[in-house]
């Protein structure tokens, strides 16, 4: 006998889940429904089978193909337009028309016995045996009354409650003998319960109806579609579950990474090759897909997560479903009966609300609170750009194929043959995009000078050297899993605000420029790199009196890249130095708050017991600098650029330092006991560059340890401030604790707040507002000063839904103050 498998509805009450997949393909614990289908039909012999398709219909061939991975033979009728369950069938008669066969929805979960069924129809005689089902609610199914003798009496299909008669109803199984087919009219649509059937009971003709026992769900409905994933797991329904039971109702597939420290509570189901973070907790009836990514801290209860799936942090998944492709950032919320569409984002700490659907293909704002269905509006990503160039998760939010397009767009601002710089770190995921990079810009007609790994100074510097402009790919700091794709200008600085425009907007009309054969750019290595660079620097440093000092100093590499430079330079210098983990580690290709923490604190143990004048720690890239003074105490970064500030303008007198808003001004009364001013600029790196690199500029800093050496260059470099500092240490004969002492200590307190794009010109307006009479500067957001000297900083921030706030105060009771009274405002005009 021959089966039929109903595969061609829309299942539009299921979407958006159908808005992109047929409903026959929707996954109940990682296996498309259509798929528990047939293995049921195998499991009873039914190994021929016709497939009818008709919404999508490529997308079921594709997946089922011919049925050989099954074990079935499988062949496929497809309709042009929809026919009705009888129609559709019609449609595949050619296949069926010499023997009784079963006809089964692709689209129902069951483990009905079908050959009971099949005996059932057999020993009757029928001309069509219905299989019935008893259900608590028959108001979405068509009831059926049958005789004692199986024989149906009445059909009444999708009745109200005052037409509900019975409790038995209509599974949409059918077994039934090939003269069915004179009762149905060809290319029309026609549907058993209401045309075929009637007609049949008229003329008296042999119609059974067969009780059946066992699982049977229409997942016809959101709550449906859940429940089926919560039945599997709870064994209640007899299927195959693809995985291993680790635990009591614990399945976890092949190649699945799950940390011993996650949280599993069952049943539950984690698909094949996804991986679950430390910290995370999945709870019961959660089903994860196949390479889905579940970061610790997020918490999954009743959750169903189809394939691809990124979970973010701390993120918060409580009886939803989430769609394949899609991107939930961190500390995101998704309330229960939710839907998320296919290749969505989700953005940081949004909220989407109960029983909201997301349809395919949307963006979720960081920060916003969603409770009404986004349907058609399709939010892209406002800017490109952020604050380290263009950053997110690997593989994730940045892919080999988004650097080939940035790398191509940016290639497409530059002139046909210029050079164009490339360098990354030393992390696996940045050696692979950096030859996705590579391979765009050859192929748009860019010669490409390679330096790979090489630190970030380094690769600023050597853009500088007539190139037309660079390309960094670097480990995001402190994240791990993410990396920045970063675009310096022809001084090997960040591409201004106007070259990100200018590139913002080739890559959205993605008007790439492409080489014809002969104009492939050529790809070289320079040699000689790291000479280049300690030569050009020590050239342009001051370094009198180093050698003379006898300064011991230690310094930390972190395992990074500005461990290439260092042997070479400290060499030159003629300083006694300890250099420690100046190995590279790919396993490391950045570290956290807590890892820098605990390499300062091990830096300033070896200070002191080795008794040094200092200890520097790098970044992993070389571009920034943290301190530890001679007694093995952190210098943190705020009072760090004070102290460089302070020996820098006690030794030059006169110029300008450049400083972003958000720094204390403690700063203006150093820099003015020593006859230098501060010129205070944006909190943008390239502002802080342009000043940098003004010819009456003699130092510049952000406070979080990137200096500006500007007889040297323009931009942040870790190693130019390095050999700046021992200089001027050197020629002072004061250590940094002493330094450090002479320094008013300043109260700077700082805030972010969560604020949705779409209000953050409404709070800016209502600082302004409430600033009243006060002054205000607005260099970069908004600086209002109290008359007593305190001041706070209300400034939007650039690329995310957020707010931050700095408040200085005489002492920090009166600067938490102001940042409570401050943000009140901008949390009330932000609501």
């Amino acid at each position: 006998m021959k089966a039929v498998v109903m595969a061609g509805g829309e299942g539009t009450r299921l979407r958006p889940m159908t808005s992109s997949m047929p409903k026959p393909l929707l996954p109940v614990v990682n296996r498309p429904i259509m798929e528990h289908v047939l293995r049921l039909l195998k499991r009873h012999g039914l190994n021929e089978t016709v497939v009818t398709v008709q919404f999508l219909a490529s997308l079921v061939k594709n997946y089922f193909g011919d049925g050989e991975e099954l074990g079935m033979e499988l062949t496929y009728a497809n309709e042009e337009k929809p026919l009705g369950t009888a129609g559709s069938v019609k449609n595949a008669e050619e296949a069926l028309k010499d023997d009784a066969f079963l006809v089964i929805s692709g689209d129902a979960l069951t483990d009905f016995d079908l050959t009971e069924l099949i005996n059932f129809h057999k020993e009757k005689g029928a001309l069509v045996t219905v299989c019935l089902t008893r259900v608590p609610n028959p108001l979405e199914f068509g009831i059926t009354i049958v005789d004692d003798e199986g024989k149906v009496e009445r059909f009444l299909e999708k009745p109200t409650w005052g037409q509900v008669f019975s409790d038995t109803v209509n599974t949409g199984i059918y077994v039934m003998e090939p003269e069915v087919f004179d009762y149905v009219e060809p290319d029309v649509p026609v549907d058993w319960s209401g045309d075929v059937f009637p007609q049949l009971m008229k003329e008296g003709k042999p119609i059974y109806g067969y009780v059946a026992e066992g699982y049977w769900e229409d997942v016809g409905t959101h709550e449906s579609y859940v429940k089926a994933q919560a039945d599997v797991l709870e064994g209640k329904v007899d299927v195959e579950i693809d995985g291993f039971e680790l635990s009591p109702g614990v399945w976890v597939a092949e190649g699945a990474e799950v940390h011993p420290e996650a949280v599993l509570r069952g049943p539950l189901y984690i698909g094949d090759y996804a991986k679950v973070e430390a910290g995370a907790e999945i709870r019961e009836h959660t089903v994860v897909g196949s390479n889905v990514v579940v970061k610790s801290g997020a918490f999954l209860h009743k959750a169903v997560v189809h394939d691809n799936v990124y979970i973010g942090q701390h993120s918060n998944l409580r009886g939803c479903v989430v769609g394949k492709n899609t991107d939930i950032m961190r500390a995101a919320r998704i309330e229960d009966g939710a839907v998320i569409g296919d290749e969505c984002l989700i953005g940081e700490e949004s909220i989407v609300q109960g029983n909201v659907r997301v349809y395919p293909f949307k963006t979720i704002e960081a920060g916003a609170f969603v409770n009404t269905s986004v349907i058609w509006e399709s939010r892209g990503q406002a800017h490109l750009f952020g604050a380290r160039g263009v950053s997110g998760i690997l593989n994730v939010e940045i892919t080999p194929e988004l650097a080939v397009r940035l790398a191509g767009a940016y290639a497409t601002t530059l002139k046909k043959g210029s050079t164009v710089t490339t360098a990354r770190d030393h992390s696996r995921g940045a050696r692979a995009l950096k030859r996705a990079v590579i391979s765009a810009l050859q192929a748009s007609a860019i010669d490409v000078r390679d330096l790979e790994n090489v630190p970030l100074p380094v690769a600023r510097q050597q853009t500088a050297r007539g190139s037309a402009g660079g390309i960094m790919i670097r480990t995001s700091p402190g994240v791990p899993d993410s990396v920045d794709i970063m675009f310096f200008d022809g001084q090997g600085a960040d591409l201004s605000q106007a070259g990100q425009r200018k590139l913002d907007r080739v890559f959205v009309r993605q008007e790439y420029r492409r080489a014809f054969p002969g104009e492939i750019g050529d790809l070289y290595f320079p040699s000689s790199v790291f000479d280049s660079y300690t030569g050009s620097l020590l050239r342009s440093v001051d370094t009198s009196g180093i050698t003379e000092s006898g300064l011991k100093v230690v310094v930390d590499a972190s395992n990074g890249s500005a461990g290439l430079v260092l042997p070479s330079l400290l060499g030159k210098l003629g300083v006694d130095s300890l250099t420690i983990n100046p190995g590279l580690d790919e396993s490391r290709p950045t570290e956290s708050a807590d890892a820098r923490r605990s390499g300062l604190l091990r830096l300033g143990e070896i200070v002191a017991s080795s008794r040094a004048a200092f200890g520097v720690r790098f970044d992993p890239v070389g571009e920034r600098l943290s301190l530890v003074d001679e007694k093995g105490r952190i210098v943190e970064d705020d009072r760090a650029l004070l102290v460089m500030l302070d020996l820098v303008a006690a030794e030059r007198r006169s110029g300008k330092v450049a400083l972003p808003v958000t720094t204390t001004r403690i700063a203006e009364q150093v820099a003015a006991y020593h006859g230098t001013q501060v010129e205070w600029t944006t909190t943008s790196p390239d502002d802080l560059t342009r000043v940098g690199g003004e010819e009456s500029t003699i130092f510049g800093g952000d406070g979080r340890g990137g200096f500006i050496v500007p007889e040297f260059s323009s931009v942040f470099d870790g190693t130019a401030a390095f050999v700046r500092l021992i200089g001027l240490v050197a020629r002072t004969q004061l250590t940094l604790s002493q330094i450090d002492a002479r320094i008013p200590r300043a109260h700077v307190l700082k805030r972010d707040l969560a604020t949705p794009w779409a209000v953050k010109g409404l709070v800016m307006r209502r600082v302004v507002e409430e600033a009243g009479e006060r002054f205000v500067d607005t260099t970069d957001g908004v600086r209002v000063v109290e008359t007593d000297g305190r001041w706070v900083l209300v400034l939007p921030d650039p690329a995310e839904a957020v707010t931050h706030l700095w408040a200085e105060g005489p002492d920090d009771a009166s600067a938490q103050a102001l940042l409570d009274e401050w943000a009140a405002v901008v949390d009330s005009a932000g609501r």
